[in-house]
């Protein structure tokens, strides 16, 4: 019996082997591009768009019209090096789609991805560069391989509906539709500025701070949620302005936001740090100590007010130096005489 089922084994394992081998033979028939069919999806149900998910995603599917932050490469077949890519780009720009994103099999394919998703994609020439390719790069008629990665998104589809009507269109729309945009281009605004991409960061936050402005407020309640929302664009536009070494209007908007939160730390930190770049020192220790008093243990403000303590001793040893020389050269006139 233990004879039979040793037997059976080996025979199976051979029968293993001769299967490994003619699959191996079979895939070196096999084209790099028909290889990967094999592992893919086809989410148009035509077979022009083919997709294979390497590292999924989380949250919703992007949006139509969404504006979207991503890395891709595009491949022709047997090549190495991609004849387009962003991976070299530390911050590459947000595309919106139907506007920046011209290859159709591209545009549809980002619609089945989430954000963090990092997928590929076989496109037809109909859904790629077509029957003409695009010489001297894409041959005619070709196959193309992209390799995608979601870093974030943004409906800005949403952003752009609602800009476009009239003032009074948008006063029909309930806060909530407002606050969402708002929020939108708040977020837009936060990822320019973590691309060092200050101007347009600055342009999305007081793009918000206009539609906000426009808002006919009826009650006490949509009042106080639209100075909820105008707060961290204040506070967000104090620190542009002083990353465009622009300190009296990071200064302003700072006081903008002190007058809807007088004790808000941001906020008299923000402050702080304008003053102390128009070397008005008293009034940056002031805003410093006042910020203090509420976060004793933060790093950042007791530096910044070391900084403003010292800098206000500087200058103050410094016109005291000044006046001393003034009058260096004056004597007493009784010790002159006779």
């Amino acid at each position: 019996m233990l004879y039979t089922n040793n037997m059976s084994r080996n025979g199976f394992s051979g029968f293993r082997r001769m299967t490994d081998a003619e699959e191996r033979l079979e895939r070196r028939t096999l084209t790099p591009f028909e290889q990967l069919r094999q592992q893919m999806n086809d989410i148009q149900g035509d077979g022009g768009i083919l997709k294979e998910v390497v590292q999924p995603g989380e949250g919703r599917p992007v949006t139509e019209n969404a504006s979207v932050l991503m890395h891709y490469s595009g491949f022709l077949e047997y090549s190495q090096q991609p004849f387009e890519t962003t991976t070299h780009l530390k911050h590459p720009r947000m595309m919106k789609l139907g506007r920046d994103v011209t290859l159709a099999g591209l545009e549809l394919g980002l619609l089945t991805m989430r954000k963090g998703e990092f997928s590929r994609f076989l496109f037809q020439p109909q859904y790629a560069y077509g029957d003409m390719g695009c010489p001297p790069i894409i041959p005619a008629a070709a196959v193309v391989l992209y390799e995608v990665q979601i870093l974030d998104f943004l409906d800005s589809g949403q952003v752009d509906d609602f800009t476009a009507l009239s003032p009074a269109e948008q006063n029909t729309f309930p806060l909530s539709t407002l606050l969402e945009v708002i929020n939108i281009l708040r977020s837009f605004g936060n990822l320019c500025f973590k691309q060092s991409r200050y101007n347009g960061a600055k342009d999305r936050y007081k793009q918000a701070m206009l539609l906000l402005g426009n808002r006919d407020t009826q009650s006490d309640s949509e009042k106080e949620s639209i100075k909820t929302a105008q707060l961290p664009l204040y506070l967000n536009l104090s620190l542009t302005e002083l990353r465009l070494e622009n300190p009296h209007k990071a200064l302003k908007y700072g006081n903008k936001a002190l007058e809807i939160d007088s004790g808000n730390t941001k906020a008299l930190f923000r402050c702080g740090q304008a003053y102390l770049e128009l070397c008005e020192y008293e009034h940056a220790q002031h805003c410093l100590l006042s910020a203090q008093a509420k976060k004793p243990f933060d790093s950042d403000i007791n530096n910044l007010l070391r900084r403003a303590m010292i800098s206000y001793k500087d200058s103050l040893d410094q016109e005291k130096d000044m006046y001393s020389k003034m009058f260096r050269g004056l004597k007493d006139p009784d010790s002159s005489a006779g």
